[in-house]
């Protein structure tokens, strides 16, 4: 089925009503400009991912010679400065194809433009080229930059074909080569986190950094992504406080300027919860995007929800209280706590959302409000939980939402007697039906499953842990 102009439309109108979606992406943000080859890449993979859902799109043909380009700035990145006859976009689509077909040499290509010379048409070339004049392009005309734009870029297209169930010419790489080249050399095991972060930040601002903004008005001299550079320049290193790392990144950034440490906390502080997690949950949808290129992502499907605290507060919580509510272990001391929900499992591990928790929020109401997050980024199929998720209220949700969960429970009377008898008759496993009740005769059904630790420093009972799980049996827990 060709495609047609009203198809070519859905499209444009699909990306632009996209919340979250910011296209051409060099509009975007200050980091980007019509040259921007990281921007183009990310245009690719836009355009790529909502092209493909179309029904009367198939083939990656069509997409090659309908790619808007015209916006793209291709001059520095052309040795040749305009002193040849073809057109650089012209040769960008050229080698696009190519690649996508997975042609190792130019004769290919100029036999398929001969053959189809309505492509060529369709892309205004007016002649053929020469196997010689492509090679020499390639090779000489085109940056190192711009020949590993084409690289990955016809691979996204590829991989977004693939996964709409639209035939490709071939079997796309589900790891980039760059990732290979880097990684050729050396272990990242081997090498610390900070060893590792200019390359990690580096990659990753590219993706995050367009989706976070301040409103800091007109006329500032330090650039905006200055001020997210020492928010991960801190947030990389343990107990450096904001005006000692602001003083080290002068020495360490490249920038000519950044900001001082009041300054900085000043401009964060402006920014309300829900302004942070709308522009996290953006910054999570672009990254997804790009890790969903990978074969890593295709296991995607379980997600963590857990709370976590900071350090113990140790200032005035005067006004605070219902925010600095305690640490979840009985003692005396308080601290911010925050819920968060991950991807997990042999998923890469991505932090989907995260939430503060206020004094009166309902383990359910944060549980709910993290899985709808949570499954409008991704498609979830299993939920982990710890033990202070073990409401039956909260299981009874997670059914309710056709989720699979596994939970600990807390031993109480009857667990802790079950526990003695397994220890008693020297069983590792063992499971049970469990009816929970949630009220007005209504009941939750749920599984428990009894497993002995390895290698426990208990001899009693407590050798045993219990879960609850709405999985078939024979569920593996670890």
């Amino acid at each position: 089925m060709a495609t047609t102009p009203e198809s070519r439309r859905t499209v444009f109108r699909q990306i632009a009503h996209c919340s979250y979606v910011d296209w051409p992406t060099y509009g975007s943000s200050p980091l980007f400009d019509r040259s921007s080859l990281p921007a183009l890449e990310s245009d690719v993979r836009v355009v790529a991912k909502t092209w493909f859902q179309q029904d009367e799109h198939e083939g990656v043909e069509p997409f090659v010679h309908t790619l808007p380009l015209a916006y793209v700035q291709f001059d520095p990145h052309d040795r040749y400065a305009g002193s040849t006859s073809y057109e650089m976009e012209t040769l960008f689509r050229l080698f696009l194809l190519k690649e996508c077909h997975g042609w190792n040499h130019e004769t290919a290509l100029v036999e398929y433009l001969t053959q189809h010379p309505d492509f060529s048409e369709q892309i205004g070339l007016e002649s053929v080229p020469d196997q010689s004049t492509l090679w020499r392009s390639w090779h000489h005309r085109f940056t190192a930059d711009l020949r590993n734009t084409v690289e990955t870029t016809a691979r996204t297209i590829l991989i977004k074909a693939q996964n709409a169930g639209v035939s490709v010419p071939r079997e796309p790489e589900r790891q980039s080569r760059r990732h290979h080249d880097e990684n050729e050399e050396s272990d990242p095991a081997d090498q610390t986190i900070l060893e590792q972060a200019e390359a990690v930040t580096n990659r990753v601002s590219d993706v995050a950094f367009p989706a976070f903004s301040l409103d800091r008005g007109e006329g500032c001299e330090i650039h905006e992504n200055a001020y997210w550079d020492l928010q991960t320049y801190l947030g990389l290193r343990e107990n450096l406080a904001v005006n000692e790392g602001a003083r080290s990144f002068i020495h360490e950034s490249t920038r000519d300027r950044t900001p001082l440490g009041h300054a900085h906390r000043e401009h964060v502080r402006d920014l309300s919860i829900e302004q942070i997690r709308e522009m996290y949950r953006q910054a999570v949808s672009r990254l997804l995007d790009r890790v969903a290129e990978t074969e890593e992502f295709f296991r995607a499907g379980i997600v963590a929800i857990d709370i976590t605290e900071s350090d113990p507060f140790t200032g005035n919580r005067a006004g605070h209280e219902d925010e600095i509510i305690g640490t979840k272990e009985n003692t005396d001391e308080y601290a911010y706590q925050w819920a968060t929900v991950q991807l997990v499992g042999n998923a890469v591990p991505i932090v989907l959302d995260a939430r503060p928790v206020r004094k009166g929020d309902t383990r359910k109401e944060i549980v709910t409000d993290l899985l709808d997050s949570a499954e409008a980024a991704v498609h979830v199929d299993n939920v982990l939980m710890d033990r202070e998720f073990d409401s039956q209220h909260i299981l009874e949700m997670l059914s309710q939402r056709g989720l699979s969960y596994v939970v600990p429970k807390r031993m109480q009377t009857s667990e802790k007697a079950q526990a003695k008898r397994l220890l008693k008759k020297g069983k590792d496993r063992y499971e049970a039906d469990r009816k929970l009740h949630l009220g007005d005769n209504e009941w939750h059904s749920t599984t428990l499953i009894y497993r002995r630790k390895e290698n426990s420093e208990h001899t009693d009972h407590q050798q045993y842990s219990v879960f609850m799980t709405n999985r078939n049996s024979g569920l593996s827990v670890s």
